[in-house]
């Protein structure tokens, strides 16, 4: 057993790999466990049980996506564009994400959309937290209260675009700028006609 990376880490590493290559069915805590050379119990006490597995890598998952999105934000001066860059590399990097493509399409997905869907508060409430801190120290100005508000409605809307992706993701990316800053007061720049961006 590797000692570079912590032992939840690991397990969660195999647990990634194994879920892409057989689906959620397909994965016993025993093969998570053989992978990395350890107990099945040792899998039970980290985890608990394979739901609370999956719950925890599509979290860390996620968090690996807010690290990039921290990213995307700090390169934007003015909101809108800040809001539509991190919509859009949110869209664009889930469609090749490899544990996204096991949770929507893999073989027992349908028991682990739950985890996108109607049990998505721990996912939810940590991009929320994070996104609201990153914003509100970049535009100090922010009224809290407003951007708590449309953070939690830009943030379900992408999920939703994830999930039933209908348009491209720039268009679906402008769209949920708008919204944020017309919500917030803040301005957009004009599009091709000069008018198509325009929030106020």
């Amino acid at each position: 057993m590797s000692t570079g990376r912590s032992l939840r880490d690991q397990l969660l590493d195999a647990f990634t790999e194994l879920l892409t290559e057989r689906g959620y069915r397909g994965v016993r805590m025993q093969d998570v466990a053989d992978a990395v050379g350890v107990s099945r119990q040792t899998v039970y006490n980290e985890f608990g049980d394979k739901w609370r597995l999956a719950q925890a890598l599509v979290i860390r998952d996620n968090e690996a996506y807010l690290d990039g999105i921290d990213q995307v934000l700090a390169r934007h001066t003015d909101l809108y564009s800040a809001v539509q860059a991190a919509v859009s590399f949110t869209l664009r990097t889930s469609a090749d994400d490899p544990v996204k493509k096991a949770v929507l399409t893999g073989t027992g997905g349908e028991e682990l959309l739950p985890l996108l869907t109607t049990r998505a508060e721990p996912v939810l409430f940590g991009a929320k937290s994070r996104l609201i801190e990153h914003v509100l120290r970049r535009w100090p100005h922010l009224d809290p209260d407003a951007l708590t508000e449309v953070a939690d409605a830009a943030i379900r809307l992408t999920m939703s675009h994830l999930l039933l992706p209908a348009d491209p993701p720039d268009r679906v990316a402008r769209r949920i700028a708008r919204l944020v800053a017309r919500h917030l007061g803040e301005p957009c720049p004009a599009g091709p006609d000069r008018t198509a961006e325009v929030c106020q």
